[in-house]
């Protein structure tokens, strides 16, 4: 494959999804690109706005906020996963900052109330795992599990 062939290709990629720097590497390596065409392909694509890793790390928070319900420490797990910078981890980490409690209460509830069959300490325990997995805050989470099993009793 040709450097513009790969470019032109890459491009499309990153055009359809945002994507971090690391995708993309493991993309053109996975093309049997050489190291020279990969950099030369990664700095073309960040001067043509394709490759934004600030704008990555925004969309990849949103979404993984807003679709499968993760909290502040999943979501900055994965994108260390990804190598994205400190910097831009907070500044996607402050976009989703205004809805968070009101989700974290609507999932945690919702959680509470699916697992009402069981004795309070499973039930406890099973809201806990699945907040925690989820990535919320543990300190959130007990207080949370407080309130609920207060209201409950």
């Amino acid at each position: 494959m040709t450097l513009q062939e790969a470019t032109k290709k890459l491009e499309y990629y990153c055009a359809y999804q945002d994507r971090c720097h690391k995708d993309v590497i493991n993309k053109l390596k996975g093309m049997r690109m050489i190291p020279a065409a990969i950099d030369q392909i990664v700095t073309h694509l960040i001067q043509e706005n394709y490759l934004n890793e600030e704008r990555f790390a925004i969309s990849f928070a949103r979404g993984k906020f807003n679709h499968k319900k993760w909290g502040n420490v999943r979501i900055k797990n994965e994108l260390k996963l990804r190598n994205i910078s400190v910097y831009n981890i907070k500044s996607a980490l402050n976009e989703i900052e205004s809805d968070y409690l009101n989700v974290f209460n609507e999932v945690a509830e919702k959680k509470w109330n699916s697992t009402k069959a069981l004795p309070l300490l499973k039930r406890k325990r099973k809201v806990l795992d699945y907040l925690a997995y989820r990535g919320w805050e543990t300190h959130l989470i007990y207080e949370k599990l407080n309130e609920l099993s207060k209201s409950a009793n």
